[in-house]
This record gives structure tokens, sequence and C-alpha cells, in this order.
């Protein structure tokens, strides 16, 4: 009961500090912005709320301004199986690309976040 506690208190820590130091948003042209969002709606982020590695891999985005629809893995069912059945585990972050008519499974937010800065960094 104590370390259930505990975890939730520290989970909610990391939230706050999050929001409480989180960078200001990459500045684009409406067209270039526009560019990062048309690119942005084939990738979907498979999270935990309170997750550190998930936290530095929002923070990512909101840095790059890239919306990226969110999946609570945790707390809903169905985002939970649709990452286990299709994403072949568990484990989160997990970045979900759709190009080209396949998908990919990116897991660890080292990774994700690489790919995220090589693909809209310089947008």
């Amino acid at each position: 009961m104590f370390i259930k506690a505990l975890r939730v208190g520290l989970g909610q820590l990391v939230i706050f500090g999050d929001f409480i130091t989180r960078p200001a948003k990459k500045k684009r042209t409406p067209e270039a912005q526009a560019a990062v969002e048309q690119s942005a709606k084939n990738l979907s982020l498979y999270q935990f709320n309170a997750c550190p590695f998930c936290v530095k891999t929002r923070r990512t985005l909101h840095k790059l301004n890239v919306p990226v629809a969110l999946h609570d893995a945790k707390n809903n069912e169905q985002d939970r199986q649709t990452l286990l059945d299709q994403g072949g585990k568990i484990k989160v972050p997990c970045l979900r690309i759709e190009e080209d008519g396949k998908t990919t499974w990116m897991y660890e937010s080292k990774v994700i976040i690489d790919y995220l800065n090589q693909r809209f960094a310089a947008i």
C-alpha cells in the first residue's frame, strides 16, 4: 500500500515538474506548421501519463510543436490491447508510425526522440 502511494505521488510530481518546466513550442510559418500537422496525422503515441520516459517524449513533441494523438495504455483497456496485439508488447512509450501502407511500432524514448528530431526539427 505504501509503495503504491509513493509511486502515485512521485508520478504526480513528475507531471507537475513537466508542467512548470515545459519548453516553448517551435515557431514555424503557417505553411510549415500545416505541413508538420499533415505529416503527424500518421503518428500516435502509446504512453502512460506519469511515466518519466513518456514525459520526456511528450516534452519533445511539445518542443517541436508536433501534434500527435496520445493513447493511454495504462487506463484505457482498448489502447492497451491494441498496443499488445499490434505492437507486440505492453511497453511505453511506443510511437506508431503509419507510412506507405505499413505500420511500424517504435519503442524506447531515445529512439523515438531521435526520430522526431530528424523528421521535424528542420521543418
